[in-house]
Order: structure tokens, then C-alpha cells, then sequence
């Protein structure tokens, strides 16, 4: 894989024996030293509940039963494109589909492109290719698949490269990468992925050029304490952004969720976040990001850690 991904798509190779998820916080694997008790959150999963997937380069959910989407992250520079067969493979013999982030990373030998370069170079079509060989691979598996480009493309942190830009620039580009990808994959579907900020509809592409949308909700205790004056619930961090998609009219999915806090916090987000939220029937489908955060959270608070199964070697 790519030196320079976000994050490294991995094929799980450890599947933690499969355990199922329920509501405890903590439990003892025999198979690690010294019956160590390691602490597991993952979602609650319930047949009449949210579909339920998750990246999983740890291998966490491997095991598991219920899990409908793997998800992946792949730059668009310097991959080898044969770790999405192995990902088809993987997600077939699970029974799974595959949610592929598409991140357009972009270097000029050893430096990272700007982001007023990148967004000259995506409207000129000097990545066309990549987006071609990518989206021809992505046509061929044999699993389901789901297209996400550019997420949080409405950020303003600097956090992305392809982020932040004009919205009318966006727009074009995203026309023509999505336009390449249905010409090489037309059975993918197509989600556009914002984090979910106000300014969000500025970026909206038209109803014609998607087929559902991501939002990106993440809980962390000290934050939602130091920023909001109290601990949130899952639905009420994806209530701002869910309400600036709903008139888009498109099946809505948390494309990438993580919490971390107390164990009581923990559990809340735990147990709602596959319930279906009478007020949300747009909803479908919530992805866990099963990894550490990569880049630091304001009020100087780190990178949290959003792994659902920790234990003291890793």
C-alpha cells in the first residue's frame, strides 16, 4: 500500500474469535496471557436495527455474524490495486459488501501536492486515470460496491487536500470523477460524503450525481464536556448533520462513527448506535471506523483511540 495513505486499508487477519457484540464493556479472551481483560465497545447489533458495517484493519469484526459492509480506504497514488481482489475475496466469504473510500492523495516525488495544485490538476484531468484504473478494478469484483470520493469535502481545517475548495470547483470535479466511475462501474453505487458542517449544501452535486450520502459522526467524552458543556448521545451528534441532508431525499448512512469516554458514555453509544431513530427513516446503514484517529482533535486532546477490542500489546 501507499506510504502516503491516510490510513492503511488492511485485509483483517485476526478476527478476535469472532465474538458477538453485546452490552458488555469488558470481557476475559482465554487465549491471551494471563486471562487479560481487554475492553470491547462495539455496536449493539440487532436484526430489526440499522445494516451495520465496518473498517476493520484489525480484525475485530472478522468473526462476527451480522456484518453487512467491509469498508476500505484506498489513495489514488501508488496502490497496488490487487488488495481490492483480496478485499472482494475477503468480504465474499463473509457474505459482505465493500464500502471503498476513494482519497485523492495526490505527491510530486516526495512532497505532498497543495491543495490549490491538486484542484488544478483533478479539473484538468491529470488524474482521470487513476479514477479510471480504480473505478475498471472496483467493476470487476464480485461483491456489491459502494464508491465514496473525497469525503468532508466542506472541511475547512486543511485536514484534506481536496477540502475547503470553491464549492463550484468541487462540484465540477466530483462531476467529472463520479462521471468516470459510472462509465467503468456502472453497478456501484455512488456516495457523496460530507462530515456533516453547516456549509455543507454549498457542495451538494445535484440529486443525479449520487446515489446516497455519508456523514462522519464521532463522540468523544472530554470533547463533547469541554465544547458542549455535557456529554452527547448518538443521535443527538448526527441530528445537525441529518438535518442538513434530509432534503436531498438520499439514503443516508454513517459512513464513519467512533466514540470513546467512560464506560457509561461507551455504552450509550453502544446500544444506539444501530437503533433506528423514529425521526431519522432515511438512515440505513452506520460503519464503524475500528482504528486510532490519525490527526489531532482540537482543545488538545490527541488522537482518540476509537478501536472497539484493546488490550496492553498493542
Amino acid at each position: 500500500m501507499s506510504r502516503f495513505s491516510r490510513r492503511q486499508f488492511s485485509i483483517a487477519a485476526l478476527s478476535m474469535g469472532g465474538l458477538a457484540a453485546s452490552g458488555a464493556l469488558t470481557r476475559t479472551v482465554a487465549n491471551l496471557p494471563s486471562q487479560q481483560t481487554i475492553r470491547d465497545k462495539r455496536p449493539i447489533l440487532r436484526q430489526d436495527g440499522l445494516a451495520f458495517g465496518a473498517y476493520d484493519p484489525w480484525g475485530d469484526f472478522g468473526g462476527q455474524s451480522g456484518v453487512s459492509t467491509e469498508a476500505l480506504f484506498l489513495p489514488w497514488e501508488d496502490v497496488d490495486l490487487a488488495s481490492l481482489r483480496a478485499a472482494d475475496s475477503y468480504a465474499a466469504e463473509r457474505n459482505r459488501n465493500l464500502l471503498i473510500t476513494v482519497e485523492p492523495w495526490s505527491w510530486d516525488e516526495n512532497w505532498r501536492v497543495s491543495s490549490d495544485e491538486l484542484r488544478r490538476r483533478v479539473l484538468n484531468g491529470t488524474y482521470d486515470g487513476n479514477m479510471r484504473e480504480i473505478s475498471r478494478v472496483a467493476g470487476s469484483l464480485s461483491r456489491p460496491v459502494v464508491i465514496r470520493w473525497a469525503q468532508e469535502m466542506e472541511d475547512t481545517t486543511g485536514r484534506f487536500s481536496w477540502s475547503g475548495w470553491p464549492p463550484e470547483d468541487f462540484q465540477t470535479a466530483w462531476r467529472r470523477m463520479i462521471g468516470i466511475v459510472r462509465q467503468e462501474a456502472p453497478n456501484a453505487r455512488i456516495m457523496w460524503s460530507p462530515k456533516g458542517l453547516p456549509n455543507l449544501a454549498a457542495y451538494f452535486p445535484g440529486g443525479d450525481q449520487l446515489d446516497l450520502i455519508g456523514l462522519s459522526v464521532f463522540g468523544l467524552e472530554q470533547y463533547d464536556e469541554l465544547s458542549l458543556g455535557g456529554a452527547r448521545a448518538f443521535v443527538e451528534a448526527l441530528k445537525p448533520g441529518y438535518d442538513l441532508v434530509q432534503p436531498f431525499g438520499k439514503e443516508v448512512w454513517v459512513a464513519e462513527l467512533g466514540y470513546e469516554g467512560s464506560d457509561a458514555y461507551v455504552s450509550n453509544w453502544m446500544n444506539d448506535a444501530t437503533l433506528r431513530p423514529a425521526e431519522m427513516d432515511l438512515l440505513t446503514e452506520v460503519v464503524y471506523f475500528n482504528d486510532r484517529e490519525v490527526h489531532p482533535w482540537p482543545l488538545n486532546l490527541g488522537q482518540p483511540d476509537w478501536r472497539v477490542v484493546r488490550q496492553a500489546s498493542l
